[in-house]
């Protein structure tokens, strides 16, 4: 018995392709399920994914076997390798999850064995060898379909919020490469239902990518030198021997009460000297070409300089 006896040479190719992107597909989930360990909680992600999962897994795993033939051996190996995946990512979420949670689990574990089981059980006894195969491979289609179509969601949030925060695009991209790739094993091998779903599988992996790129632009996020603070402007008067600022822009009782101590001492003073505390502060800034503080000065003599941060 010839395990693999593909009639196109590209079929081969195809199919290797196929399931080491699968693969990675498969693998994916892996963070998050490291996560779920660490923490001992499943942390608000839920069952249904990984549940619809396994069910088209074992549905597109059936469907190899019933139709049988060499062409059919990348199917049998990445759905069976998926099935076995995908059922480990729920024994993990069901031992981790909350009492509610491991209750929808287990509802909706045993809803998708029984219906994967009436199809299996139903097929095999009232139908026979070719249209066997092709119901339950049209049944693979619709499910497929309905899978590569729950990413719809993300789509449709992301075109409300306009952030491509809820789409992972290396994910993405691989889901869009793993349909291109099994479209073209359905085509080479001449299996419908294959290439039907990674039909709309691709054009939708190339929509959700078309929309990373777009609204990626539109949600940059502001790094620091791109916020702009607000201006502070310095009003300087001046008198016959020497300058105080007024800040128009303050509104604290401390500041007031300073600038107004400022104006006293400089009153008792005569008009001729600086206060000592600003000495610094002035000959700093009259060694400076460039004003730091953004300070106008309007028609001076000696003047005082103070920066507001």
């Amino acid at each position: 018995m010839v395990l693999i006896d593909t009639h196109h040479p590209l079929a081969l190719v195809f199919g290797i392709i196929g399931n080491l992107v699968s693969i990675g597909v498969y693998f994916a989930p892996i963070p998050t399920f490291i996560a779920i360990r660490n923490n001992k909680s499943t942390m608000g992600f839920q069952s249904l994914p990984y549940v619809v999962a396994l069910f088209s897994a074992s549905l597109w795993f059936y469907y190899s076997l019933i139709k049988g033939g060499g062409d059919t051996f990348f199917l049998k190996t990445i759905n069976a390798f998926g099935s076995v995946t995908e059922l480990v990512y729920i024994i993990i979420f069901i031992n981790y999850a909350t009492p509610n949670a491991k209750k929808h689990a287990f509802i909706t574990l045993s809803a998708t064995i029984a219906l994967c089981l009436a199809i299996s059980l139903g097929s095999f006894f009232f139908l026979h060898d070719s249209t066997r195969a092709t119901v339950v491979g049209w049944i693979c289609v619709g499910i497929s379909v309905c899978v590569f179509a729950a990413p719809l969601t993300v789509v449709y949030r992301v075109v409300k919020t306009k952030s491509v925060e809820f789409m992972p695009f290396p994910l993405s991209c691989l889901l869009t490469l793993c349909a291109m790739t099994w479209f073209a094993y359905g085509v080479f091998t001449k299996d419908k239902c294959v290439t039907v779903p990674n039909v709309v599988g691709f054009v939708l992996g190339l929509i959700q990518i078309a929309l990373y790129q777009y609204y990626k632009q539109k949600s940059k996020v502001l790094t620091v030198c791109e916020i702009k603070l607000p201006e502070h402007i310095i009003n300087i008067k001046g008198s016959n021997s020497e300058v105080y600022p007024m800040d128009s822009s303050r509104s604290s009782g401390s500041e007031v009460e300073e600038e107004e101590e400022i104006k006293n001492k400089t009153t008792e003073d005569g008009g001729g000297e600086v206060v000592g505390q600003y000495k610094g502060a002035v000959m700093a800034a009259a060694m400076v070409n460039d004003d730091p503080c953004g300070v106008e000065v309007v028609n001076v003599k000696p003047i005082l300089i103070m920066c507001a941060a």
